[in-house]
C-alpha cells in the first residue's frame, strides 16, 4: 500500500531539482517576450463546465476529457485546451469592448490519451491570443511572436509550417466528396500519405485542375513565388483562391519582420480542433516527433459565448519544448547557485545578519548549522 502511494498515475510526472528550476526560468524568459509585444496576463480555472468544451465548440472529443460532477450535479471537465476558456473569459469581461485584446496565459491542460501513445496526460501550456482583430497584420504578428518565443527559448533550427484550413475544406466542397471519402483522405494527409490521396481520387470524375490542386497538398513552398502555379489552378475555385491569397499576404508581412527564414508554406496542415477558420500553423524542429507550438485563426469561437470577435492564437507545450532542448543539447539556464553559510550555535546572530544582507543583494543563501 505504501509503495503505491509513492507512484504517480499513468500519464503524469513529478518535476523536481534542476529540471524544475530550468522550467521556471524558461517560462519567465518566454513571459518577458510576451510582455515586450504588449500582451497582458490572464488566468482561467483548471476546470470548467462541460459546455465550454462541448462538441459544438470543436475542441477535444468527449471521450478524451476528464469529467466529474459538482455538488449540484453539473458536469465539469479538467480543461483540455485553454483557448475556449480564453474565449469564455473574453466574452464575459470584454463583451462591450471593441478594441483588440492581446492576452497571454500559462497553465496545465489535461487530456486522457490512450496509454499506448506514451504521451503525458497533464502538460503545461503557454499561449497568446489576439482577440477582436481579423487583419492580415494580426495573423503575421502571432506568427512572429511564436518565432520570437522559440528563439528566446534557445532554438535556432526550426520551421513554422503555415497553411490555411480553407484550402483543404474548399477542395472537399468543390469536389463534393462524401463524409467517408473525406475522412479517408483526412487520415491519409495526417499520415503524410499523399500518394494514397491520389489513389483515392483517381477513379473519381473530377476536373483535372481540381485533382492537381489536391496533389499540391504534399508540397512545401518557401515563398509566395512558388505559389503561383497553385494560384493559377485555383482561379476557378474562389474559396480555394481566397485561402492562397491570405497565405501570400501574411507571408509578405512576415518578410517585413525578417522571420521568413523560419517560415515554410504547407497546404496540407490540419488540426483536430474544428474551431479554426483561417490561417493555421505549427512549429517543428528536429528531436521532436510533435509540434512544439500550434495555433491558428478562429473567427467564430467567441460567438458560442455571445461575443462576435475574430481572433487568432497559439500555444506552446512547455514540456515538449524542454524535451526538445535537451535532445538538441541546448543548455538551459539553471537557478542561481546557492551560497551555504555554516555556523556554530554561538555564531547564529552573525550568520543571520550576513545571510540577510546577501539576500537583500539578490543572492541565494542557505544557513547550515554545523
Amino acid at each position: 500500500m505504501i509503495q503505491k502511494r509513492l507512484h504517480t498515475p499513468e500519464g503524469v510526472r513529478d518535476i523536481y531539482n534542476e529540471e524544475c528550476g530550468q522550467k521556471l526560468i524558461l517560462q519567465e524568459t518566454l513571459q518577458r517576450v510576451l510582455w515586450q509585444y504588449g500582451f497582458s496576463a490572464i488566468e482561467t480555472p483548471s476546470f470548467e463546465f462541460f459546455d465550454v468544451f462541448g462538441q459544438e465548440i470543436g475542441t477535444v472529443p468527449s471521450k478524451d476529457l476528464y469529467k466529474f460532477f459538482d455538488r449540484e450535479g453539473n458536469t465539469l471537465v479538467l480543461r483540455p485546451d485553454i483557448t475556449p476558456s480564453v474565449a469564455r473569459l473574453a466574452a464575459s469581461y470584454f463583451s462591450e469592448d471593441d478594441m483588440p485584446k492581446r492576452l497571454w496565459y500559462q497553465g496545465h491542460v489535461f487530456i486522457n490519451n490512450s496509454s499506448y501513445q506514451g504521451r503525458l496526460k497533464e502538460t503545461t501550456q503557454l499561449g497568446a491570443e489576439l482577440i477582436g482583430d481579423d487583419s492580415i497584420e494580426a495573423d503575421a504578428e502571432l506568427l512572429v511572436l511564436a518565432v520570437r518565443l522559440l528563439l528566446a527559448a534557445g532554438l535556432t533550427d526550426f520551421q513554422l509550417a503555415l497553411g490555411h484550413v480553407g484550402f483543404f475544406r474548399s477542395l472537399i466542397q468543390a469536389a463534393d466528396l462524401d463524409e467517408d471519402v473525406t475522412a479517408e483522405i483526412t487520415a491519409l494527409i495526417e499520415n503524410k500519405n499523399f500518394f494514397g490521396v491520389e489513389e483515392v481520387l483517381a477513379p473519381l470524375s473530377l476536373p483535372p485542375a481540381l485533382k492537381e490542386l489536391f496533389g499540391k497538398l504534399g508540397g512545401f513552398y518557401q515563398n509566395t513565388d512558388s505559389l503561383e502555379k497553385v494560384k493559377e489552378l485555383a482561379k476557378d475555385y474562389p474559396e480555394v483562391a481566397k485561402s492562397i491569397d491570405r497565405i501570400a499576404a501574411v507571408y509578405e508581412v512576415l518578410v517585413l519582420y525578417g522571420v521568413e527564414g523560419h517560415i515554410s508554406i504547407e497546404l496540407s496542415i490540419l488540426s483536430p480542433y474544428h474551431y479554426y477558420t483561417g490561417i493555421i500553423f505549427a512549429g517543428y524542429t528536429y528531436g521532436s516527433g510533435e509540434a512544439v507550438v500550434k495555433g491558428g485563426r478562429y473567427d467564430h469561437l467567441l460567438s458560442g459565448f455571445g461575443k462576435n470577435a475574430p481572433s487568432i492564437g497559439f500555444a506552446i507545450t512547455i514540456d515538449q519544448l524542454m524535451a526538445t532542448l535537451y535532445r538538441q543539447k541546448i543548455s538551459l539556464p539553471g537557478l542561481q547557485e546557492c551560497r551555504v553559510i555554516e555556523y556554530a550555535p554561538e555564531e547564529l546572530k552573525d550568520a543571520i545578519k550576513q545571510a540577510e544582507a546577501l539576500r537583500l543583494q539578490g543572492e541565494s543563501v542557505l544557513l547550515q548549522k554545523r
